[in-house]
């Protein structure tokens, strides 16, 4: 697959993890059934590609508001984590970003900015091989507020020095495009696995 950039002058890459440098969408939600399967807990797919981008904490408490449950949060978020760090093994990259990154590598400053854990973004990485590929990683707890704010983006932006307008994002759902246009950074749109 081949992921064509926008023309410009970019003096950084930012990527978001999941779905965009780790092909891991389809693992993460295998994870996130067999957790809330536990609780009873019903996670349509279609909702999980939806809420693409949200933070583990956020998709708990949403998923108890919406079917009047009381699913500990800080459990349900470890065991959904214990259960993906199970299947790494299986982790590839998407196709076709892996050019991207080696190709700015060493040349412009990168950076992940993921709703993910750091200690999941971490264990992804390094199961790929690229964590020493990015100057920063900018992950959940480290920002108050989640896709689609701008905010992770711009700490990112922030940490590598180089100004939001001259930074290309690197995402896969529509809250990550959204926040990166929010952030005023140019993007490029990572098929997901459906869709390729």
């Amino acid at each position: 697959m081949i992921i064509s950039l926008p023309s410009g002058d970019f003096r950084a890459y930012l990527f978001d993890c999941d779905g965009t440098i780790a092909d891991s969408m389809p693992l993460h939600y295998v994870a996130w059934k067999q957790a809330l399967d536990e609780w009873d807990c019903v996670f349509p797919e279609d909702l999980f590609y939806d809420w693409g981008g949200r933070t583990v904490a956020d998709i708990i408490a949403s998923l108890n508001e919406s079917q009047g449950l009381d699913m500990p949060v800080e459990a349900v978020a470890r065991r959904r984590e214990d259960l993906y760090r199970e299947s790494l093994p299986q982790l590839t990259a998407v196709p076709g970003i892996e050019a991207h990154i080696e190709d700015g590598y060493e040349r412009i400053p990168m950076a992940v900015v993921s709703g993910s854990t750091r200690d999941s973004v971490t264990a992804s990485l390094t199961t790929l091989g690229l964590l020493d590929r990015f100057d920063v990683l900018v992950c959940a707890g480290d920002y108050a507020k989640a896709k689609p704010d701008p905010e992770g983006f711009l700490r990112a932006a922030e940490h590598l020095g180089v100004p939001p307008e001259e930074c290309l994002v690197f995402e896969d759902t529509d809250m990550g495009i959204q926040a990166a246009t929010a952030a005023g950074m140019a993007s490029v749109r990572i098929p997901q696995p459906r869709q390729r």
